[in-house]
């Protein structure tokens, strides 16, 4: 039996689950059900031994477009003829034949035995989907704009000193609102649909959603957008002000980027996601 260690690409739908990361007093996990499809598909052996490594930590109720995670699994392929991609193993499809319904793979990808999918992630982007209703977009989008760059965001998250975390200084590359176009129409509308993207590197627990929890407040002309500098100014506002934490469905893990990963996706699998994406839709919006 040979292996190889490899990268893992998952859509999932959060909505229904306790969070990515696997927990003590649940199995409502989505990390629980990757894991138990690794294990029925004899692809490893058990978590120990896998040599594993996760992306992001999405938390209950979040989804995500592109979580990665990296492990070694069974290949049927000997070291020295594992170059011969086609005539791998089909991860995407065996994984998605165990997987629920809302929890799939879309791409894989071979890296080195080292590669670590948290490690080696060099950005990673979210989004963050709303109705512009009556909201103040232009004003969001300034204070948006405030956040780009290095700053303190220990008032726009939530302490996680039990996991390590003592600095809260954090790179913002891009944050902004943009709203979805409807192609009908070029007029806009309460009902269209809006979303934050922000990207950085890594960020902190519950980061984003305290971020649009003033966001929000922005829009709605309860603060103004130079409260963000305010908020910075941790000399001036050491303790964390009691805003409300935006909810946790409409936030997404949108990209994880990588450099030199060269992703290898099965058509059929992406078919059959998209149809099952369109069904979904139509569900819900009935």
């Amino acid at each position: 039996c040979h292996n190889r260690h490899i990268l893992l690409k998952f859509y999932y739908l959060g909505w229904n689950y306790h969070g990515f990361v696997e927990q003590e007093d649940t199995i409502n996990t989505i990390e629980h059900h990757i894991f138990e499809a690794l294990k029925r598909a004899c692809l490893i052996e058990n978590r120990e031994s896998s040599n594993y490594h996760r992306c992001g930590r999405t938390d209950k109720g979040v989804s995500a477009f592109s979580q990665v995670i990296s492990i070694d699994v069974r290949s049927k392929l000997a070291p020295d003829s594992q170059k011969n991609i086609s005539e791998e193993l089909s991860y995407c499809k065996i994984l998605n034949r165990i997987l629920p319904r809302d929890i799939k793979c879309v791409a894989w990808a071979p890296v080195s035995n080292t590669y670590s999918a948290r490690f080696d992630c060099k950005r990673r982007s979210y989004k963050y989907f709303f109705p512009k209703g009556n909201l103040d977009i232009e004003a969001m989008n300034q204070a948006a704009s405030y956040l780009i760059g290095s700053h303190d965001f220990r008032n726009f998250c939530k302490m996680d000193v039990a996991n390590g975390v003592v600095t809260f200084e954090r790179t913002i590359l891009d944050a902004r609102i943009i709203q979805c176009k409807n192609d009908k129409s070029d007029k806009s509308s309460g009902y269209d649909m809006c979303y934050l993207f922000i990207k950085s590197q890594a960020f902190l627990w519950h980061q984003i959603r305290c971020i649009m929890g003033v966001l929000l407040l922005i829009g709605q002309k309860k603060e103004r957008p130079e409260i963000i500098h305010d908020l910075f100014n941790i000399e001036a506002c050491p303790c964390k002000p009691q805003y409300s934490l935006a909810h946790e469905i409409p936030l997404n893990l949108f990209h994880c980027e990588y450099d030199d990963v060269d992703w290898l996706y099965n058509e059929e699998e992406l078919v059959n996601v998209m149809k099952m994406l369109q069904e979904d839709w139509t569900m819900n919006s009935v």
